[in-house]
């Protein structure tokens, strides 16, 4: 039988300089804790996996609200595992995440990695509306197959909207029915970990980074809009973790804002 679960969380600010989570729900796999922040002005909730999700057939769903002026970071304990199941008949799996950021509010969204193994098939959607004043740290990362197996089929598409107009919107696909080429020279090259980072920031509005390369396998580019992308793919998810924070940490520290 498919699981359908979703979970629901909102922070606000709660009057002494911090932020509180007065909506916190748990459905299914999807176990949300609150967990101590590093920085009292942030409220942190902490995803943990209650059982083997998503399966071929099950579809979960995340939605986080953080409203005007607060501060959240969700992150996870444990990276999430797409897994074939026991039904051979099931339909494709979906992981939907719906975010919404308020005025003057921050949200860091550090999910662990997203591990597509052998047999499995997962559409992944992520949609973020923003506020004009909305900050945003968001990182994704995909792993195409466990150790010494092939990649099950993962779609995954990232929408953005800033004040209601589009500022990012893009699919990938990856292993089996996915577009042909998706492993060759011009795409992944043979690696099996690829990931991005995406940093909104009404700062950038005047003053963008500029598009640079970030090694040989990864590249930031200035969107049209208060926001810079970063992309990378390595050989493995500690390699492309240590691109990612790096390119995290150089974009943060040129901030003024305090963002952790």
């Amino acid at each position: 039988m498919s699981v359908r679960a979703r979970a629901r969380l909102r922070a606000e600010p709660d009057g002494r300089g911090g932020s509180a989570l007065p909506v916190l729900e748990s459905d299914g796999p999807l176990a949300l804790r609150r967990t101590r922040s590093p920085r009292p002005a942030y409220a942190r909730v902490t995803v943990v996996g209650a059982m083997s999700a998503p399966l071929n057939g099950d579809h979960l769903a995340v939605e986080a609200q953080v409203a005007d002026g607060a501060r959240l970071t969700v992150d996870a304990a444990a990276a999430t595992v797409a897994l074939p199941g026991p039904r051979a008949d099931a339909g494709p799996s979906t992981y939907t995440v719906d975010l919404t950021v308020g005025e003057g509010a921050t949200l860091h969204w550090l999910p662990e990695q997203l591990v597509s193994a052998s047999g499995s098939r997962l559409h992944q959607i992520t949609r973020v509306r923003l506020a004009p004043t909305a900050r945003l740290l968001l990182r994704e990362e995909q792993i195409l197959g466990r150790h010494g197996e092939s990649t099950g089929a993962l779609t995954t598409r990232l929408t953005v909207h800033r004040a209601g107009r589009p500022l990012l919107d893009q699919q990938l696909a990856y292993g089996p029915g996915a577009p042909g080429g998706w492993d060759g020279p011009a795409v992944l090259a043979g690696h099996r970990a690829v990931g991005q980072l995406l940093l909104a920031e009404p700062a950038f509005e005047e003053d963008p980074p500029p598009s640079r390369l970030l090694g040989p396998t990864a590249a930031l580019t200035p969107l049209a809009g208060p926001a810079v992308l970063v992309t990378a793919v390595a050989p493995d998810a500690r390699l492309l973790r240590g691109i990612l924070d790096d390119a995290a940490r150089e974009l943060l520290d040129g901030l003024k804002e305090d963002h952790p």
